[in-house]
């Protein structure tokens, strides 16, 4: 079976078979916790709750509940995702990401500002938690939030 040839969701300038689709298939392990927290977020928009349980850190498995993750998955459009800061560097067990991503819920536009947590373990990289930011402001010379592809000011203007 042959995957559809579309812009990853991540955001990321790659096709999703190239992009995340290899680890959320299982293919390959994610080789970093960017790339970890960018398949989460294409398994969010693809309503993934397998791959968003597997790669979640085991302690907080037993947290989340599979039936709540479902649920999230009817009322929520996911946008678009914009990377802040990636904290890692090659060999760490521990990292962070810091990321906003942008969706649709019940017709009005919300924001994830988060500070995700990694952990290495078993030759796979887990998410174990985040703390939750205030909001960021997009300059309006940025790209829509909306996925348009145009600025801001022109797409959204408010």
């Amino acid at each position: 079976m042959s995957m559809q040839r579309i812009e990853c969701y991540c955001g990321r300038d790659e096709y999703y078979d190239r992009c995340c689709a290899p680890y959320i298939i299982g293919d390959k392990n994610a080789p970093n916790p960017e790339a970890l927290m960018r398949s989460r977020y294409t398994a969010f928009c693809t309503q993934n709750a397998d791959y968003l349980l597997e790669t979640l850190y085991k302690n907080a498995r037993e947290k989340e509940s599979r039936r709540a993750l479902v649920a999230s998955f009817a009322d929520t459009q996911w946008c678009s995702l914009k990377v802040i800061r990636s904290h890692y560097r090659n060999g760490q067990k521990h990292a962070e990401v810091e990321f906003a991503a942008f969706y649709l819920a019940n017709n009005t536009v919300g924001q994830l500002h988060e500070r995700s947590r990694f952990v290495f373990e078993d030759e796979k990289w887990f998410y174990t938690d985040g703390d939750i930011l205030p909001p960021i402001s997009l300059p309006r010379n940025e790209q829509c939030w909306c996925g348009s592809g145009r600025k801001l000011k022109k797409c959204h203007p408010d």
